[in-house]
């Protein structure tokens, strides 16, 4: 049985649109691309991005999100403010705060620019102002905070900074508006946008995701895991006695009984060298950090030396996430092993993830049609697992015939057989050619497109 991967065709990566929650993000388009990477965090989000040159433009871009998403995230306080004036939010909405964080890299920028000791400053509150200057003793600045209004326009705001500039009460400005630094900029008055740091940004996602409607009806799904030990039999052999595998063996049930007691479920061995553990899906993404690490794996490495697949199963039902998670346990064990693999209600798949290292977000997403085509061109899933786990770890899209026979385990006869359907099919192509030290014919570059294509359109 082949695995189906289910995710629609999409050139970028947040206009992909599957059974995930819709958050929709309000933002200046030079801070879109950060917002995007930080977002890759956070699987459950599909996100859909809306720009502006100007914090007024925000209400008819909210206005024109609603329709379309759970929850609105802005990406600060003031086009929060400007839609909150001229709309009523029919869905929960969220922004970004300026916190200390960002502060503190802001006065760090400033000082590195331009050494100054006076500073007038917007939309950051003076009570966060004088915290972080009292925790940076030593850093002699005197900062001016706007405070006339508790929501001054874009106007006021440039009026503000270029009056105390140009009479010499200031040397540079620090602005939270990204509006309002490009004109100060175009003005020739010096100055720093502050942002956002990333854990600003993650606790508001956070905050976001759990004010979803769909995220609490989430919150008690079924989430089955199936925990395979990778080559048992073999690691059985290298031991002395019956006695030592008979350790063994109570020393990964302890050692996953403690793990599935931190996901508040229940565990039960299904004979050999597997193990299935039932939690909820809200637990489940909390200890994982949003699906990104499972300290599991890193334990069962360091202290028993042995490796894990994991494939992990949501469901509406527990058939339904049994299933799901011996679709992921079979992919993972086809890819070779020591992954993981999340598929989810709708048999959308996250993954490969490393096992042995903390999981990153880097969570690869293949579209049924690829998936498809692949396997009618002799690609089973087999080798589609093996290719998209090597490109995953290795970020390597090209192969001679040579080396995809030793990643695929088939002859380099069959490899190439295999390449010139590939190419027929328009999955791969021909990218240049290697030249051996020696007298032999050079081999060629195939870049596997149809894996790459995807992986450079998530960003």
């Amino acid at each position: 049985m082949s695995l189906t991967y289910k995710i629609q065709e999409s050139s970028t990566w947040n206009e992909l649109s599957d059974n995930g929650i819709q958050i929709g993000v309000i933002c200046p388009a030079a801070f879109e691309a950060k917002m995007l990477d930080v977002m890759k965090t956070f699987p459950s989000f599909v996100p859909l991005t809306r720009t502006y040159t100007r914090e007024d433009q925000a209400p008819e871009l909210a206005r024109e999100l609603m329709e379309q998403v759970e929850v609105l995230l802005f990406s600060g306080p003031i086009p929060y403010r400007r839609a909150k004036e001229k709309l009523r939010f029919t869905v929960p909405a969220h922004y970004i705060p300026l916190t200390g964080t960002g502060l503190y890299r802001a006065l760090f920028e400033v000082y590195q620019k331009f050494g100054t000791l006076s500073l007038p400053m917007d939309t950051v509150a003076r009570s966060a102002v004088d915290k972080t200057l009292k925790e940076l003793r030593d850093f002699r600045v005197s900062v001016s905070c706007y405070d006339d209004k508790p929501f001054p326009s874009r106007r006021e705001l440039i009026d503000f900074h270029v009056g105390l500039f140009r009479c010499g009460r200031s040397e540079a400005a620090v602005t939270g508006i990204r509006s309002v630094s490009e004109e100060l900029t175009r003005l020739g008055v010096p100055n720093v946008w502050i942002t956002p740091t990333e854990q600003d940004m993650i606790v508001s996602l956070e905050r976001a995701l759990l004010s979803t409607e769909s995220r609490r009806s989430k919150e008690s799904q079924i989430v089955v895991g199936l925990i395979n030990i990778d080559r048992f039999d073999q690691m059985a052999l290298l031991r002395g006695s019956e006695h030592e595998v008979q350790k063994l063996k109570l020393d990964i049930h302890r050692m996953l009984l403690g793990y599935v007691e931190s996901l508040d479920g229940h565990l039960t061995h299904l004979g050999g060298d597997e193990y299935m553990f039932v939690t909820t899906r809200g637990i489940f993404e909390r200890e994982t950090g949003g699906y990104k690490s499972i300290p599991l794996a890193r334990e069962a490495e360091k202290s028993l030396g042995v490796s894990l697949s994991i494939g992990i199963g949501f469901g509406s039902s527990a058939n339904q996430a049994g299933t799901h998670a011996r679709i992921a346990l079979r992919q993972s064990k086809e890819a070779g092993g020591n992954v993981g693999f999340i598929v989810r209600e709708d048999r959308g798949v996250i993954g490969p993830l490393e096992m042995t290292e903390p999981w990153e977000a880097d969570l690869n997403l293949i579209s049924a049609d690829k998936v498809r085509k692949a396997e009618e061109s002799g690609m089973t899933s087999v080798y589609l697992s093996k290719l998209v786990v090597d490109v995953s770890r290795r970020g390597k899209t090209r192969y001679t015939a040579q080396e995809l026979a030793q990643l695929l385990n088939v002859t380099v006869r069959t490899a190439h057989r295999l390449l010139v359907v590939w190419l027929d099919e328009g999955l791969v192509r021909i990218t240049g050619e290697e030249r051996s030290n020696g007298k032999g014919r050079p081999k060629q570059i195939f870049d596997m497109t149809f894996i790459s294509d995807v992986i450079r359109s998530m960003g």
